[in-house]
């Protein structure tokens, strides 16, 4: 069939687009069916995605930290790192293992030169000691970690809850901002 007019033309468009939409509609009701969502994943609007990355964070030749992950999505001109299956271990001034980090992952920022690990941080110096949490920032020019969350702190002998620290990697001067609770074992005094 050919209209003539442009008039007759659009209503007879439009009102097939109103039947095949009411149509599509139904079906979706009489089946149950739901409408597909589609995410962007990181990985889709990452600048690029490497596998098993290996980077040493170093501060005036001196290196701090070897940071391992499994996979990294890099935004920002690789500026930001966006890190899945995180494992670093941090050094003291001679070179030496002083402690490791483990988490599910984490952010590198290479300008600002330093890293925030989420999800079940644990952080084990060559000590013993052991710190759990949920958030901790590492500052690579002060070899310093923090965190403002909920933390545990364990080592023989002693426990502490706490909101909040700052403390070298080795856990060995650790600044508590908010105490929870703290255990400790047998102490003794000398000279009694």
């Amino acid at each position: 069939m050919i209209v003539t007019r442009t008039g007759a033309r659009r209503r007879a468009l439009l009102g097939g687009a109103v039947v095949l939409s009411g149509l599509a509609a139904g079906g979706c009701r009489d089946r149950g069916l739901q409408p597909q969502v589609t995410t962007v994943s990181m990985a889709d609007s990452a600048d690029q995605t490497i596998f098993g990355v290996r980077t040493l964070l170093t501060d005036e030749g001196l290196m701090r930290a070897e940071l391992l992950s499994d996979t990294a999505f890099a935004f920002e001109e690789g500026t930001r790192y966006e890190l899945r299956g995180v494992k670093t271990t941090f050094f003291d001034k001679v070179g030496a293992k002083n402690a490791v980090l483990t988490s599910r992952q984490g952010t590198y920022r290479s300008r600002a030169n330093t890293m925030e690990a989420r999800g079940n941080v644990v952080v084990v110096s060559e000590q013993g000691r052991r710190l759990q949490t949920p958030v901790l920032h590492y500052d690579q020019a002060k070899n310093e970690i923090s965190s403002d969350s909920a933390f545990v702190l364990t080592e023989p002998g002693r426990r502490l809850e706490g909101v909040g620290f700052v403390s070298d990697p080795n856990m060995s001067n650790v600044r508590i901002l908010q105490s929870k609770a703290a255990t400790t074992g047998a102490v003794t005094i000398p000279g009694q």
